[in-house]
């Protein structure tokens, strides 16, 4: 009996871990429907993303889909940049670890748009990214 009571606690650990596994491939496939929309997406624990043609699309991902969806064009932006537990770092040199990791589209002097990413090099990446797609579209509206 008592072995029975010391292995109830593992059999509930396994049941709750199979149970958070099933429910992140449901948010991993809804998120795979989600995305075929866009020309390029990525999908963090914290939030989903897409761009369009000008169009970042962000959200939350759910196991029904991404939730609280945003958009905004990178016509509107004024300067992309990587935050780490709130500081502004240089997305060339974004070696710092931190809890709090996000990318800022700054929209103008009161407004702008944060979004989380679990990871430094994965928000450095596509902050890179973003930012080459946005300098295009600014020269090409200069000319």
């Amino acid at each position: 009996m008592e072995r029975g009571l010391l292995w109830l606690p593992l059999l509930v650990a396994f049941f709750w871990l199979a149970w958070q596994g099933s429910r992140e491939y449901q948010k991993l496939e809804a998120y795979r429907v989600w995305a075929e929309q866009f020309d390029k997406a990525k999908y963090d624990i914290y939030a989903v993303l897409g761009l369009k043609d000008n169009d970042v699309t962000w959200g939350k991902p759910t196991t029904q889909g991404p939730i609280k969806l945003k958009t905004f064009s990178l016509l509107d932006v004024k300067d992309i940049r990587l935050l780490i537990d709130d500081k502004v770092v240089e997305l060339e040199n974004s070696t710092q670890k931190g809890r709090v990791i996000e990318l800022e589209f700054l929209l103008s002097e009161s407004q702008s748009i944060r979004i989380p990413f679990t990871e430094v090099p994965l928000a450095a990446k596509w902050g890179k990214y973003l930012q080459g797609v946005w300098q295009c579209l600014n020269r090409e509206q200069n000319q």
